[in-house]
């Protein structure tokens, strides 16, 4: 504990400005890659596209995403390029071009492989953004950046309630506003991280690298440690694109809710599960990162087994307590893999919003097509069941044992 209160008074001041800042560009990010599967039953009704077609739309986009994302982490790891960010934003601005004006599904596809790129770039740059910021409190920094995420994913259901019903595909083309407002933020932001990185490096002539911020952990240990938490992350990524994409199928289906009513129910998972991503952070810094992870992964369990039986006066508070509670170790996880492995910050943020994301990716088409086959109510039983796996967060490595410096 000594070594770690020492760590801290050594390390520098956070960066509110900044912090905000990529925070605010993260939000704008994940918006406009909230509306594709916002459009989902916009694109259904108007082109009777099957569950498996809409869920190859953000495979797409989160499997390119989740693939790029640690190549991307590895090559700036090496030699950081902040110029990255605003060429990010500018490649969802012509993604969300296409998708708002695409004809045909093809392409559909082609511009989620934009939005998809965008993304890839964006997440592993934008994390180091926030680490860099952090200074003393890079699980707040981390928390700001991820709840900046969330709220763009939970604008999804609100999206599709106010803009894409009333306005149909073309609603999206509002969206490049906020891209274009994007490119502009992250120029700056770009310039800022040039100067810190200048800085960090001037700093850490002649240290020696660690090969772990854990103590007592081996190589394989540290294998071992992030093993389980991409299944803690498998987990929550299955299980929240369920409740995004197609939960609200479910609702309409078996409560009788029209779509916009549904995606209400469906905004409250996703803002509530953006509130725990931002308390998630601060809570982490006081009481440990493994404490957070693992509460997140547990406490849901019983709930989620119980949601699809529930009556509809106790879904909305139940979804918005599973959506907090499982979303506050989005940004833990990843502070918790950087520190894991110091001096691969990119490398590991990339590893695990990227598998989040690939995860996404493969649950969107695999639970669209187990839906083709087996049906709306069958499926939402067996994805309740999936938090169970959460379990193997008990055996993470407990960082509180920080390594030396």
């Amino acid at each position: 504990m000594a070594s770690t209160a020492a760590t801290l008074k050594r390390a520098p001041d956070p960066v509110y400005p900044v912090m905000f800042a990529i925070g605010g560009c993260h939000l704008l990010n994940d918006a406009i890659s909230a509306v594709v599967p916002a459009m989902y039953p916009i694109l259904q009704a108007e082109n009777g596209y099957s569950y498996v077609q809409l869920g190859l739309i953000t495979f797409v986009l989160q499997m390119l995403s989740s693939v790029m994302q640690p190549v991307i982490g590895i090559i700036s790891d090496k030699k950081p390029r902040p110029f990255m960010l605003p060429a990010a934003m500018a490649l969802a601005f012509i993604g969300i071009l296409l998708l708002a004006f695409s004809p045909e599904y093809w392409m559909l596809l082609i511009a989620s492989m934009f939005l998809g790129l965008g993304s890839a770039i964006f997440h592993p740059e934008g994390s180091r953004v926030a680490y860099l910021a952090g200074g003393a409190k890079r699980g707040m920094s981390q928390s700001i950046f991820q709840v900046g995420g969330n709220s763009g994913q939970a604008l999804a259901p609100v999206i599709t309630a106010l803009i894409l019903i009333p306005l149909g595909q073309a609603g999206a083309a509002w969206f490049l506003i906020l891209a274009a407002a994007g490119v502009l933020i992250l120029a700056r932001v770009g310039r800022w991280t040039s100067n810190r990185l200048r800085e960090e490096n001037e700093a850490a002539e002649g240290k020696k690298r660690r090969i772990s911020g854990v103590s007592g952990l081996t190589p394989g240990k540290i294998k071992a440690g992030l093993t389980l938490l991409l299944i803690v992350i498998f987990v929550r990524s299955f299980y929240v694109v369920n409740m995004q994409g197609y939960y609200v199928f479910y609702l309409t289906g078996e409560y009788g809710l029209t779509v916009r009513q549904a995606q209400y129910f469906i905004f409250m998972f996703l803002a509530l599960g953006a509130a725990g991503t931002f308390f998630g952070g601060p809570f982490a810094d006081r009481y440990g990162r493994k404490r957070v992870i693992a509460a997140s992964a547990l406490i849901p369990i019983p709930l989620a087994v119980a949601l699809p039986h529930l009556p509809i006066w106790l879904v909305a508070p139940v979804l918005g307590i599973v959506g907090f509670v499982l979303m506050s170790s989005f940004s833990v996880a990843v502070v918790y893999a950087q520190e894991l492995v110091p001096g691969k910050i990119g490398t590991m943020a990339g590893l695990t919003v990227g598998f989040a994301f690939g995860m996404g990716a493969i649950g969107s088409v695999a639970i669209g097509a187990f839906m083709d086959l087996a049906g709306v109510y069958t499926t939402m039983v067996i994805i309740s069941l999936l938090p169970i796996l959460g379990l193997v967060s008990l055996y993470l490595p407990d960082e509180r044992q920080t390594a030396p410096l």
